[in-house]
C-alpha cells in the first residue's frame, strides 16, 4: 500500500534514476527544482508523468503548482535539476516543435484584442499553419461545439462570462491538438485551473471530457495535466495525483495520495469518505 508519510520529500517516487526509463511519450522530472523567476525554489521534484492519463497537481496556495506548469510549458526556467520531454531535455526542442505536441490553457483567459469565440478558437490551428488539416475549419467547428462555444461564435470574447471564456479557451486548445502530430508521439493538455471559472456542471463535464481524450488510447495518444483545487474532481476524473507542499510532492494513484489523513496533514481541514453511486470515493469536509 502506498505510504505518503514514508516518501514525502524533495526526491519522491520512482526514487531511482533508473526507474525514470519508460515510454518516450512522458514527462521526466529529474530533480526539478521550481519556483517564480528570481525567487526562492517552491518545489522540488523526480518522477515521471504519462501520456494517456490524467494527472492532477495539487496543493495548497503558494506550493509551487503553478510553477511547475510554467516550467513544463518552458515559459519559465527551472531553478534546478533536469527536464526531458520525450527523451530529450525540453531546452532542444524549439517552439514551433512544441506548438504540434502540447496546448496550454493558463488561467489568466483575458484577450488583449477584441477577437471573437470563433477567432480565439482559430489561434489554436496557427501551429498547423505550414502544413494545414484538409478540414481546417471543421476542426475549429467540432471544437466549439464540444465545449458548447458555439452559440455565441461571433460575440466578442470579451463580453462573455467568466466560465464561457473558460470554455473558449479549452475550444482553443483542443483545437489545436485536435489531430495526431504528423511528427508523432504523444499530444499533451497542460491547464491551469481549466474549471476554476466554470459552472457545477461545466466543471464534472470539462474533467470528464479531459478523461475520455486522455483514455482514448494509444491512437489518440494524450496525456493531461491539470492543476486541481478540488480534491472531489480530482479523486473521480484523475489517475494520478501530483501533491505539492512543503517543497517537496507526492506522487501516485489519486485515491492512495488524497487520503484523509494526507488532507488533514497538507490543508488542516479533516474529511469523511463516502461513496458516490457509482463506487467512486468523495469527501464530506469539515474544518478541524
Amino acid at each position: 500500500m502506498f505510504n505518503p508519510f514514508k516518501t514525502w520529500g524533495a526526491a519522491t517516487r520512482p526514487a531511482q534514476p533508473s526507474a525514470l526509463g519508460g515510454p518516450a511519450s512522458s514527462w521526466r522530472l529529474e530533480h526539478l527544482a521550481v519556483g517564480v523567476p528570481g525567487g526562492d525554489t517552491l518545489v522540488s521534484l523526480h518522477t515521471r508523468i504519462e501520456a494517456g492519463r490524467v494527472t492532477a497537481i495539487v496543493g495548497p496556495n503558494g506550493a509551487g503548482k503553478s510553477s511547475l506548469l510554467s516550467t513544463l510549458t518552458g515559459q519559465w526556467q527551472p531553478h534546478g535539476g533536469q527536464l526531458f520531454f520525450d527523451g530529450q531535455p525540453l531546452s532542444r526542442w524549439s517552439s514551433e516543435q512544441l506548438a504540434l505536441r502540447r496546448a496550454m490553457m493558463m488561467q489568466d483567459g483575458g484577450v488583449a484584442f477584441d477577437f471573437t469565440v470563433q477567432e480565439v478558437v482559430e489561434l489554436g490551428r496557427y501551429a498547423h499553419r505550414l502544413h494545414p488539416s484538409t478540414d481546417e475549419a471543421g476542426i475549429v467547428a467540432r471544437a466549439m461545439a464540444l465545449t458548447q462555444v458555439s452559440a455565441f461564435a461571433q460575440r466578442s470574447v470579451r463580453t462573455l462570462s467568466g466560465g464561457e471564456r473558460a470554455r473558449t479557451h479549452l475550444a482553443r486548445v483542443l483545437a489545436q491538438l485536435w489531430e495526431p502530430a504528423a511528427c508523432g508521439g504523444a499530444r499533451w493538455l497542460l491547464l491551469d485551473e481549466p474549471t476554476a471559472a466554470m459552472d457545477l456542471a461545466w466543471q464534472h463535464q470539462t474533467m470528464a471530457l479531459l478523461r475520455d481524450w486522455a483514455h482514448a488510447g494509444p491512437s489518440a495518444g494524450v496525456g493531461v495535466i491539470a492543476v486541481v483545487h478540488d480534491m472531489n474532481l480530482a479523486l473521480r476524473y484523475a489517475d494520478d495525483v501530483l501533491l505539492v507542499h512543503g517543497g517537496g510532492c507526492l506522487h501516485g494513484p489519486a485515491h492512495e495520495v488524497l487520503t484523509p489523513e494526507t488532507i488533514a496533514q497538507v490543508w488542516g481541514v479533516g474529511c469523511f469518505a463516502t461513496q458516490a453511486p457509482d463506487g467512486t470515493a468523495q469527501y464530506l469536509f469539515a474544518q478541524n
